[in-house]
């Protein structure tokens, strides 16, 4: 009996309740606006949530940004000295005619990005290491343009492009892996356009 009372009681009070709703925000707008201008659209409304035309991007985001974003992020992720030149990566790259992605990726199989490099050597890539000999650079802008443009004149040049086809000459010894290894890091840094 109590269910039944219960439920009388809320389909009785519910459209009350609703219509008197209704009608008082109705009274309100009335109030407001002095008509019943709720029933007719209103095309002065402005809505802030669409941009206005000084907030649309244009074309200013060049490739060249996001090759130095993806550099700059992949040194970061990984805490290397060299986060502050990946401007100088990509420029160099362009430079020479070079994948922008190789010299990163050579640093990080070499030294882990210049964490295990010979102590003021600058030199990140393993470049002219061989037992005692250390080539050594006077700073990290003037070591990537170095290995950079010795990758474009000496590898590249002569058909040596890919990680592959680079290891025969750069580190003749290895079995595969060094190549499967810079490859990996230069798909971690594949941007796409």
């Amino acid at each position: 009996m109590k269910k039944v009372f219960l439920s009388a009681i809320f389909f009785t009070l519910t459209p009350i309740l609703l219509t008197f709703c209704i009608l008082y925000f109705s009274f309100l707008n009335v109030q407001k606006r002095g008509s019943f201008s709720f029933l007719i659209p209103d095309n002065s409304v402005s809505y802030a949530a669409l941009p206005g035309s000084q907030n649309v991007l244009g074309d200013s985001i060049s490739p060249q940004d996001a090759r130095v974003a993806a550099v700059a992020d992949f040194f970061n992720k990984y805490h290397s000295d060299l986060l502050p030149f990946a401007q100088n990566v990509v420029s160099s790259a362009d430079k020479y005619g070079l994948d922008y992605r190789l010299i990163p990726a050579i640093a990080m199989q070499e030294s882990t990005l210049c964490k295990k490099a010979p102590k003021d050597s600058y030199n990140c890539w393993g470049f002219g290491i061989y037992g005692k000999t250390v080539t050594k650079f006077n700073n990290y802008p003037e070591a990537i343009d170095i290995v950079t443009k010795t990758l474009a004149t000496q590898y590249k040049q002569n058909g040596l492009e890919t990680p592959q086809q680079i290891m025969a000459k750069y580190t003749p010894s290895n079995n595969g892996d060094w190549a499967n290894s810079v490859s990996y890091f230069m798909n971690q840094l594949q941007i796409n356009l």
